[in-house]
């Protein structure tokens, strides 16, 4: 046993903490000024060329912008925008040893009538971004929330892909000497170090700057209207992430850029990959937290910051003096349960504290994710796709599965109790309309419906008011949550309606005509027949 007058100072030995080397770890020369991971220590030369590698080399290795293709940059103001931006600016720059090649556009979503803020808040937030996309020379679109509410129902149909070139190493090389060649038949007098360089300063001439469209007091009551319509700030958040796809995708669109670059970066990308999890986007997690996302058909979604951490992105922007804008958003100032995203971020960053892989292994995850789903293009039929986030719908499953005893459950939870004309054996089959409601008419005198035809607003009478479009059968189930959580249906933007009506038209006449039309299988068994003959 120990005892209290034995001295152990000969037998103990000293711990020696590990120190951190105050070398560069690249350049072994220079002294480090910043720690990224235990045992990187980086100094101000080696982690630029660092964090110019990333970008440059993401690109590089996936190959989806071909060169002179119009490329949208979407900008919020925050630190991993802003530093996408000053890559973007580093890459077309004159001075940079490997060049990109396609011409850069910005836009920027004012989102501040959604949130809340005053006009002049707004105004301040705008003129400020606004100084530093004049300093980029590049071409910008301010776009405000409100405009959500006059896009055309177009926005919610893919478009053609055929335009989108094989992405395969041959191709890129064969698109890139072209591109060259092209360059040096247009201007003979440049050579092929100019031809390079020519591309970037295309989007700095003869360009005019996006100015700001302006709104209305109505267009801003309306859009208030409709976020006070959802009773979470889960949903409000959702709400507001699909309005912002739909406007960027519009704009790109009309404006010709092919590609759009958002600025999500590695620590935002674990925080969406649980978050969505939760929020029932399972099937959709490759498009969601991958590099590209082709669902849009003609326009791709890329994501070129996916490789960086906040911590870098943070030290990146405070040593290079990257200008940034912070701008209130719905979750500001928000406790951490308030929302199933807010409190998936406050959950990793804590855990990141303790635990520095926690974002890594997350994002590693991510990277092994691959749809379940056939891949989508043009053919594929609208009614297959979520009329919110375009995605594939994940309700048209089979009789038996978790998806449809999920339905079940909710239905005989919100069964009310039975009436004082119930008689058992009346009631009907959870998910199943009453058996009389197709058969019978509202007339209870019975014969032939004399008293509906004449009455108002009778089942068949023809001032009857129009129904109501069934949303839920054409969303997604984390679309379908969203839309539960609305006290009013008709408060979304119109475009959203008049499609859904329109899906549902194109619905019900298909079922009409159904035993005219040849199934797939057949239809290709006759191409082949009638290919042989």
């Amino acid at each position: 046993m120990c005892q209290v007058d034995e001295e152990y100072n000969g037998q103990l030995e000293h711990r020696v903490t590990p120190r951190v080397s105050k070398k560069c770890v690249k350049c072994k020369e220079n002294a480090a000024v910043l720690i990224i991971r235990a045992g990187d220590a980086f100094c101000r030369g080696c982690f630029k060329e660092y964090f110019i590698h990333k970008f440059r080399a993401m690109l590089g290795k996936n190959r989806v912008i071909f060169p002179g293709e119009k490329v949208l940059l979407a900008v919020s103001g925050g630190p991993a925008s802003s530093s996408m931006l000053s890559q973007v600016q580093e890459g077309l720059s004159r001075d940079a040893p490997k060049k990109l090649r396609f011409v850069p556009g910005i836009i920027y979503i004012d989102e501040g009538g959604a949130s809340g803020q005053s006009m002049e808040e707004r105004e301040r937030a705008v003129a400020q971004l606004e100084s530093v996309f004049r300093a980029t020379n590049y071409h910008y679109h301010i776009v405000h929330l409100e405009q959500v509410l006059s896009l055309p129902s177009s926005v919610l149909e893919a478009g053609s892909s055929a335009t989108e070139k094989p992405q395969t190493g041959s191709s890129y090389k064969a698109a890139v000497d072209q591109f060259i060649q092209t360059r040096k038949n247009q201007h003979p007098d440049l050579s092929v170090e100019n031809a390079q360089s020519h591309l970037s300063s295309l989007s700095m001439q003869e360009v005019e700057h996006g100015g700001t469209s302006p709104i209305t007091p109505e267009q801003t009551q309306a859009l208030q209207r409709l976020f006070a319509s959802v009773r979470t700030l889960t949903a409000k958040e959702d709400l507001l992430h699909t309005l912002r796809q739909h406007l960027i995708l519009h704009t790109a669109r009309t404006q010709g850029y092919t590609k759009v670059m958002m600025g999500d970066s590695c620590s935002r990308l674990a925080i969406k990959l649980l978050s969505n999890i939760s929020l029932g986007r399972g099937a959709s997690l490759a498009t969601d937290t991958g590099f590209s996302d082709p669902r849009y058909g003609d326009v791709v979604i890329v994501r070129p910051m996916r490789d960086y951490s906040s911590k870098e992105i943070a030290y990146y922007n405070r040593m290079f003096d990257i200008p940034s804008v912070f701008i209130p958003g719905l979750d500001t100032k928000a406790q951490d349960k308030a929302s199933i995203q807010h409190l998936t971020e406050s959950f990793v960053t804590k855990l990141q504290t303790d635990f520095p892989s926690t974002v890594s292994t997350i994002y590693r995850t991510s990277e092994k994710l691959h749809t379940a789903c056939p891949p989508q293009n043009t053919n594929t039929q609208p009614s297959a796709k979520c009329l919110l986030c375009v995605c594939a719908l994940d309700t048209k499953l089979e009789e038996f599965s978790a998806y449809q005893a999920t339905l079940i459950s909710e239905q005989l939870s919100q069964r009310r109790g039975p009436g004082p004309g119930f008689t058992p054996g009346t009631a009907a089959a959870p998910g199943l309309p009453p058996a009389s409601s197709a058969s019978q008419c509202c007339y209870s005198g019975g014969g032939q419906h004399q008293g509906c035809m004449t009455g108002e607003g009778g089942c068949c009478s023809s001032a009857k008011e129009p129904e109501t479009v069934d949303l839920k059968s054409l969303l997604c189930y984390s679309c379908r949550l969203t839309i539960k959580d609305m006290t009013a249906e008709d408060a979304l933007p119109q475009y959203i309606l008049s499609e859904a009506e329109r899906r549902k038209r194109r619905s019900q006449m298909r079922e009409e005509i159904s035993e005219f039309l040849l199934d797939e299988e057949e239809d290709e068994a006759i191409l082949r027949v009638n290919g042989s003959l």
